[in-house]
């Protein structure tokens, strides 16, 4: 029954030659970075051409390589074919800028519908990826909820073009006059404004096709064996389902192995606890290639650390002992019979 489960990598991620679009996500500080920047890592290996893109306002990119990046494709360090880019989801206002009276205009159009500054943002970037000619873009989202927003922005473009179309009906002429005014009816007349919105719909339209085709886009979900992130993956994949998006992988993250002879009560308590919430992953997800990474000493930063690491992702971490059988068991003998003593010693200590 064990061969008909999953493998447990992210093999079958490189092996779908056909994948475009990859996004990586979960709740806050599950270590979604680390396992994005090494899924695209391991992406370059097999690929022509890979770029990881961070949409989380609280950039860790450049902290995972160690080399810092911006709005712009960057190469990384050590490799050819691989880039990397930090997108902030807000419109940037310099590249709207106009003469004054007419900065503010389009902004404040935005800002008058909720979500629409993220969601024009979002098409600004993919309408700049969409140019380049990348085999494999890796999203690194920011936690669940801003993931589900940006999921949401096609939607919101549209609801934000329905809103203009009827301010347009209402203030057109007074708008067409105002630019008018400031000689810059060709850049921010009615009709360039709509125009410049609805080709950002158009744009985030076919990428919504493309995220929504399981053949080219797929979803990655990160976590640790704890109730909340159980709880915050189960809402994320219900949600990816509403909105059509294939999902067929999860990395448990930070997983507590008995590879040695632990004898702290604390950590054998956190791996009782880790142990019932994996129990519950493989019973939730019994269809999805389940991949657990161990919780290490130290934390991996570093193009070096990242590339030693993303051996865990190509094959199921199995914990290693570091003495023999043999001396294993003597050092067990030894430990057992200083707890003797000592027990030995403090009932004689009450007896008396």
């Amino acid at each position: 029954m064990a061969s008909d489960m999953p493998e447990a990598t992210v093999q079958n991620i490189l092996d779908q030659d056909s994948l475009k679009w990859v996004f990586v996500g979960g709740k806050g500080g599950v270590g979604k970075t680390t396992c994005s920047s090494i899924l695209s890592i391991c992406l370059a290996r097999v690929r022509s051409s890979v770029l990881i893109i961070s949409t989380d306002p609280a950039h860790n990119l450049s902290d995972a390589f160690q080399q810092r990046f911006t709005k712009s494709p960057t190469l990384v360090q050590g490799f050819s074919n691989l880039f990397a880019m930090e997108v902030d989801p807000t419109v940037e206002t310099d590249d709207l800028a106009g003469p004054e009276g007419m900065d503010g205009l389009f902004s404040d159009l935005a800002n008058a519908i909720p979500g629409i500054d993220e969601a024009m943002s979002f098409a600004e970037m993919l309408k700049l990826v969409q140019t380049m000619d990348y085999a494999t873009i890796v999203f690194d989202t920011a936690p669940t909820g801003h993931t589900l927003r940006l999921l949401q922005f096609p939607a919101t473009l549209e609801k934000g073009l329905s809103k203009l179309m009827s301010l347009k009906s209402r203030f057109g002429g007074l708008m067409n006059q105002m630019s008018r005014m400031f000689g810059m009816e060709d850049e921010f007349g009615e009709d360039a404004l709509l125009g410049r919105l609805e080709g950002l719909k158009d744009v985030i339209e076919q990428v919504n096709r493309q995220f929504k085709d399981p053949d080219l886009t797929t979803f990655v979900c990160v976590c640790i064996p704890e109730f909340l992130s159980l709880y915050e993956t189960e809402r994320l994949v219900q949600e990816l389902a509403k909105f059509e998006i294939d999902t067929h992988n999860i990395i448990i993250n930070q997983v507590l192995y008995d590879d040695e002879d632990v004898e702290s009560k604390l950590l054998r308590a956190r791996m009782r606890m880790q142990q019932k919430y994996l129990d519950q992953f493989y019973m939730l997800y019994d269809d999805f290639n389940i991949t657990k990474l161990p919780l290490l000493p130290e934390e991996v930063t570093g193009v070096e650390a990242l590339k030693a690491f993303s051996d865990k992702f190509l094959t199921p971490y199995h914990p290693t002992t570091s003495r023999s059988s043999v001396e294993d068991l003597e050092r067990k003998v030894h430990t057992l019979r200083l707890q003797l003593k000592t027990a030995e010693e403090e009932l004689e200590r009450i007896k008396s």
